[in-house]
């Protein structure tokens, strides 16, 4: 399967993502695809409609933090608290970074690869990548979240990727 990156402007980008129904073997080959885009684009999570597809599915790699690479399907949030602000970028606005406001600390329920139910429990960066890349899901980008102040320096980057 050859998926590619969706950027900015792309309309699957703001539509609200379809919940995978079953785990078959054609979702196992997209979550596959999925991970080599974004090894090859040097990312730490990916969600499906940035190459393309409107499910509810994200994979994960931050083994250099402990975690080790995951595929969620039609992940939820379902505990947050805290606040941090944390630096990010996203693979399909390139050139751009910012410091977003998010949960400290969520807990997502999703399904495994094998149907079984799970939940995880994400603190610091892996909160904060969990919620950009269900954001994803939802039509929402990182840059949607900036303060005024953030968005200035958002635009200023622009200019000078153009």
């Amino acid at each position: 399967m050859k998926l590619t990156l969706r950027y900015e402007g792309d309309p699957i980008l703001r539509a609200k993502a379809t919940p995978v129904r079953e785990i078959t073997p054609r979702v196992r080959r997209l979550v596959q695809a999925m991970f080599e885009v974004m090894y090859a684009a040097r990312g730490i999570g990916l969600a499906a409609p940035q190459v393309g597809h409107s499910l509810r599915i994200i994979v994960l790699d931050l083994q250099d933090k402990g975690f080790p690479p995951c595929a969620l399907i039609n992940p939820v949030i379902i505990q947050q608290e805290g606040t941090q602000l944390s630096e990010e970028g996203c693979l399909s606005c390139p050139g751009l970074t910012a410091r977003v406001e998010r949960a400290a600390r969520v807990v997502v329920e999703y399904l495994t690869l094998d149907g079984a139910t799970r939940q995880i429990v994400g603190e610091k960066l892996l909160a904060a990548a969990l919620q950009h890349e269900i954001d994803h899901l939802d039509g929402i980008l990182f840059i949607d979240r900036l303060s005024p102040t953030e968005r200035v320096k958002v635009e200023r980057q622009r200019q000078r990727v153009l």
